[in-house]
């Protein structure tokens, strides 16, 4: 996830996406990009308060519903200690709580609620609102039975109200407020000095940004007061720098890593399950900005995964008078952080922007995957063996009982004898090593046949057993690039149809 980061041309690309944003701005913005090092690049506009004072790289905002990363990671801290059961039903720590569906009581457990697929429906417009509401208030509303518009489990509604009683169980797990178990268990662990849940908490002159709102497409701007920290609190109530979220962000981004940041506080692999898809998300039509092939909800975070820039997190935060996002890329780690002052500014937008741009400044890599050594060395002889046209049984104490049982040898031999009238024989240019293009994982490699008139590509995918074997082969006309099968080449094993239900070529 290392690579050299380029402070001027990310400053630059930051200062270029907010001059170009098409939105309404707010009174003031603050955008950072960050790495595995922290902030590489941070530019503001405007002034957080309207009285003169610009904003900086320390001012304080709103982050509102990014709260919910935190309630996410403390929830899966809980369980990792044994104090809480995510598998369990609500009603196990908060008993008098009830969801009917159809006008009949429904168990919803709490991984449900912390993945948006309870089946409470959505409620921003009115939960907004509601980060003020006093305890009784809500645990009254859960009392009364809250109406559920599917069946738990089985599709994304984005509830404000579900997140807010994982904040209740957590509660009733630990005997203290969540707010003070966020805090000891990630906030002060972390050093987020500039973190907090009220602004209250703030000494009094610290720059802290109001929030505003516009009815005029930003041509004015009238304050909105803070709502208070109330039952809701949990889910938005936080405020922040964009250095903490940069910290943040990174501490969840490096549990992809070898050396995740502080892992004493939470594991790496609950990371990973934060920043995977539980719960689908219909996919949107393709922007400037992004072009998606899968979305979905994880646990207090949304993945993403993007034509163009690959897999990526984010989670956007949306109250009166604030809008925030923080966006990582999960093969490198780099990312951005927005934060801005007005509600009518979409901060999700001009992240999206920045992002790229600062993906393309730093020339990111794609992630590097290291094949298990039996993959490198399967594919170095069946490289050798196709190249010399001599027949594949001489790799078969390397394959699987499926491999030649699947397609038989003399249909490999005559159809790899197929594309090479096409793209003519193999030339002697390069060794195994330099072709090999990569590996999706370590049981999985891809490499290059060089040939007088184009290049093959070929892909081996191994059985994980204790001893791994291949167990297929896919050799198909590469495209331009050398690097993925020309477009509609189905490669060897769609036309030996070979296929299995649940088992796609790769």
């Amino acid at each position: 996830m290392s690579h050299p980061a380029r402070p001027a041309e990310t400053v630059a690309v930051l200062e270029e996406t907010i001059a170009d944003y098409a939105g309404t701005l707010a009174p003031a913005v603050s955008v950072a990009a960050f790495d595995a090092t922290g902030i590489i690049a941070w530019h503001g506009v405007g002034e957080p308060r309207l009285d003169g004072a610009p904003v900086t790289r320390e001012t304080v905002f709103r982050i509102a519903s990014m709260s919910k990363s935190f309630l996410a990671a403390t929830a899966l801290a809980l369980d990792e200690a044994g104090a809480l059961d995510l598998a369990s039903p609500v009603a196990r720590y908060l008993p008098g709580v009830r969801f009917t569906y159809r006008g009949i009581d429904h168990p919803v457990t709490v991984a449900e609620l912390l993945s948006n697929r309870s089946g409470m429906p959505e409620d921003n417009a009115w939960a907004d609102r509601q980060l003020g509401s006093s305890l009784e208030y809500i645990a009254g509303l859960f009392a009364e039975g809250i109406g559920l518009t599917q069946a738990p489990g089985v599709g994304y509604q984005y509830s404000n109200l579900g997140m807010s009683l994982v904040g209740r169980v957590i509660e009733a797990a630990v005997g203290r407020s969540v707010e003070a178990e966020i805090t000891s268990r990630f906030i002060e662990p972390l050093g987020l000095t500039g973190t907090r849940f009220a602004v209250e908490h703030y000494g009094e002159g610290a720059d802290v940004a109001n929030g505003f709102r516009s009815f005029d497409t930003g041509a004015t701007f009238i304050e909105e007061p803070f709502i208070g920290e109330g039952a809701l609190a949990c889910i938005g109530g936080l405020f922040s720098t964009v250095d903490d979220i940069a910290t943040w962000s990174w501490f969840l981004a490096s549990g992809y890593t070898d050396e995740p940041l502080a892992p004493e506080l939470l594991s790496a692999r609950s990371r990973i399950e934060m920043q995977r898809v539980h719960t689908p998300i219909p996919v949107p039509a393709a922007t400037e900005f992004r072009d998606l092939t899968a979305l979905g909800y994880g646990l207090g975070l949304f993945p993403a995964h993007d034509r163009r820039l690959g897999a990526t997190v984010d989670h956007s935060g949306g109250l009166p008078g604030f809008s925030s996002n923080m966006r990582w890329h999960t093969d490198s780690g780099v990312g951005v952080v927005v934060f801005g002052n007005s509600d009518a500014f979409r901060a999700d937008t001009l992240a999206m922007a920045a992002h790229a741009g600062v993906l393309r400044a730093n020339a990111v890599p794609p992630r590097t995957v290291e094949p298990w050594p039996l993959a490198l060395e399967a594919g170095a002889l069946l490289d050798e063996l196709i190249r010399g046209g001599e027949p594949l049984a001489g790799a078969a104490h390397l394959t699987s009982s499926n491999f030649f049982a699947d397609v038989p040898g003399e249909v490999r031999t005559a159809r790899i004898a197929e594309l090479l009238q096409t793209v003519g024989e193999p030339r002697e240019l390069t060794s195994f090593g330099e072709r090999i293009v990569g590996a999706s994982d370590a049981a999985h490699l891809r490499w290059r046949i060089d040939c007088a008139h184009g290049a093959l590509v070929c892909d081996i995918r191994l059985i994980g057993l204790s001893a791994p074997l291949v167990q297929s082969l896919t050799v198909a006309i590469a495209d331009e690039t050398g690097t993925k099968p020309l477009a509609g080449e189905p490669g060897l094993q769609v036309l030996a149809a070979v296929a299995r239900e649940g088992s796609p070529v790769s």
